[in-house]
């Protein structure tokens, strides 16, 4: 392996994080050769969050930057939880976000029959016994953080006994949970994990990868130190609820006698407005309240993927939050944020009328289609120009007009101008209206033609400013607007008697069509013909916000997903909610 290096000097960097500090010392001081080697360990029971998404970027990260390696591994112990499907899952999520492990992808299964065999390195020095007694009898036993437990019957079985019993236990003579194999430690320990926890339990259940080979298998905390040094993990970098753990991955390392990795805990990442809980996340898709993992309103990074989320996005809100030592709460709005500064410098924009009312403008020819130009992307002027079709019959959103506006309302209104978005002036000169229902269904208006955009004769200025498509060149499609999963800040602090779900958001999905302009249908656009970079299926609609084509939707009819609006509307309603 490639010795780690430090940045090159010349170039601004942030300040370190207490983990690269830790690093760094380690490097000066030659540990382990000066090598960093990180994993990203994950349990293949459900698809991969947010939260996963920090921890992929962190450990990830730093292999890159320290010109190290990093492992992808999956700690697949419980074969009654685990499926293939979401080993593929995770996979994909990581190849998406930027990373790759080269040929270095793991199981805690490849390591099965070594992990056995430290097992009964362990019964040998008198430091694991077979335990007779039931899941119910071990729990009563093991006192509670202010009492000390009670040793086990069991607890002083030979060592030929109990290697015999646990070879009996491979060989699946025992049903399950009659027997566990456990760490002979120190039943009074103030640590609780230290208090004789079991290594191994009986499980006749078939592996995903093992088959039917192994009908015991070892917990989390006998398997994750334990493949660390097989790997020859420098940096075991680990979420904080993983530090009272901590003893018992050194101890399980010291009495084995193996290589010997070090843990660093940092805080994981909890995010305003929903759930982190893999169960929570997992009920929420049996019990119907989303669509499934992939529902654009969850936070995992299939759901984040769909919605529209860019790679990059997600990568700079991992940077930007940083790495910390004590738990904290991250703003939702600040991941909104990430991604609108990502599409903003990335997205071509489009007009879209989410609302829409006709607008007939009386003096313009009826037979006549004129072809306006404007930019794609005014952040990237590489990203070229469009021709939009403009005529007689128009429409804009209903909420840019009043028939008694306000003061400071710049936009349509009788006897007021506004200009067209690359086009012209117009004037509002009447409405016609619903004869059933009052509702506005057309409003006339006259042109001006010595205004058009780009003209020379076109810099009479007016206070407002409106996107419109042509009526007859726009192009249908559905829109979901989605919002928040939850009302709430934090679902899981809810009043007495209430859970989580009773926070749901009921307008986290609204469904409505819009009208577009045509350039959506072009080559590029379309979710089957969308650059690899995701570039040309992701758009700023103008004056509205950021929409992705749904590629798991559009197949007849084009469908697209809301990102985020324009700007966090959501603080002001927090504000008015706390006042």
């Amino acid at each position: 392996m490639e010795e780690a290096k430090f940045p090159e000097e010349g170039k601004s960097v942030r300040s370190l994080n207490f983990i690269e500090e830790i690093i760094e010392e380690d490097i000066r001081n030659g540990v382990n050769e000066g090598r960093v080697h990180t994993r990203f360990p994950p349990e293949p029971n459900g698809y991969l969050h947010i939260g996963h998404a920090k921890s992929i970027c962190l450990n990830f990260g730093l292999g890159k930057k320290y010109h190290g390696k990093t492992n992808l591994r999956f700690d697949d112990t419980n074969p009654v939880k685990e499926d293939v499907e979401y080993v593929d899952s995770i996979m994909e999520d990581v190849k998406w976000l930027g990373f790759d492990w080269e040929d270095r992808l793991y199981y805690a299964s490849d390591y099965f029959e070594q992990l056995y065999d430290y097992a009964v390195i362990l019964i040998r020095k008198e430091k694991a016994y077979v335990c007779d007694m039931t899941a119910e009898e071990i729990s009563e036993t093991r006192g509670t953080p202010t009492r000390p437990g009670k040793e086990s019957i069991y607890r002083n079985r030979s060592v030929e006994e109990n290697i015999d019993l646990f070879s009996r236990m491979r060989a699946g003579e025992f049903p399950d949970g009659s027997r566990v194999l456990r760490a002979k430690i120190d039943i009074a320990s103030p640590n609780m994990h230290m208090r004789d926890p079991i290594l191994y339990r009986i499980l006749h259940t078939s592996h995903h990868r093992t088959g039917d080979q192994w009908c015991i298998y070892p917990m989390y905390d006998f398997a994750h130190g334990q493949s660390d040094s097989i790997e020859r993990i420098t940096h075991s970098i680990c979420t904080l609820e993983f530090e009272v753990h901590r003893p018992l991955y050194d101890w399980f390392i010291r009495e084995i006698g193996i290589y010997v990795p070090r843990q660093i805990e940092f805080a994981r990442l909890n995010v305003t407005y929903t759930v982190m809980s893999k169960r929570k996340l997992l009920e929420l898709v049996r019990d119907g309240n989303v669509t499934g993992w992939d529902d654009p309103r969850m936070p995992t990074i299939c759901g984040l993927r769909r919605r529209g989320f860019t790679p990059e996005s997600i990568r700079n809100f991992a940077e930007t939050i940083g790495v910390a030592k004590r738990d904290n709460v991250i703003d939702v709005s600040l991941l909104e944020f990430c991604v609108r500064e990502d599409l903003n410098k990335r997205a071509n924009r489009l007009m879209a009328v989410l609302n829409p009312v006709r607008v007939i403008i009386d003096n313009y020819p009826g037979d006549l289609v004129e072809e306006m130009e404007s930019v794609n992307n005014p952040e990237d002027e590489s990203k070229g120009r469009r021709k939009i079709p403009f005529s007689k019959t128009l429409l804009i959103e209903r909420e840019d007009f009043m028939e008694d506006p306000p003061n400071k309302f710049f936009r349509l209104a009788p006897g007021r101008e506004v200009r067209l978005k690359a086009a012209y002036i117009i004037r509002c000169e009447s409405v016609v209206k619903s004869s059933e229902t009052g509702e506005i269904t057309e409003i006339h208006c006259t042109y001006d033609p010595l205004t058009k955009s780009g003209m020379p004769e076109s810099n009479r200025k007016v206070k407002g400013t409106l996107h419109w498509v042509s009526e007859k060149h726009a192009v249908k499609a559905e829109i979901r607007l989605y919002d928040r999963l939850f009302t709430k800040e934090n679902p899981d602090d809810g009043e007495e008697g209430k859970t989580y779900k009773d926070y749901l958001n009921p307008d986290s999905l609204r469904v409505i069509t819009a009208m577009i302009e045509p350039a959506v249908l072009s080559p590029a656009s379309l979710a089957t013909g969308s650059s690899p970079e995701g570039i040309f299926d992701k758009y700023q609609f103008e004056r509205t916000g950021y929409f992705s084509v749904d590629k798991e939707s559009t197949r007849q009819n084009l469908v697209f997903n809301r990102v985020v609006p324009l700007k966090d509307s959501w603080s002001k309603v927090e504000k008015v909610n706390k006042t």
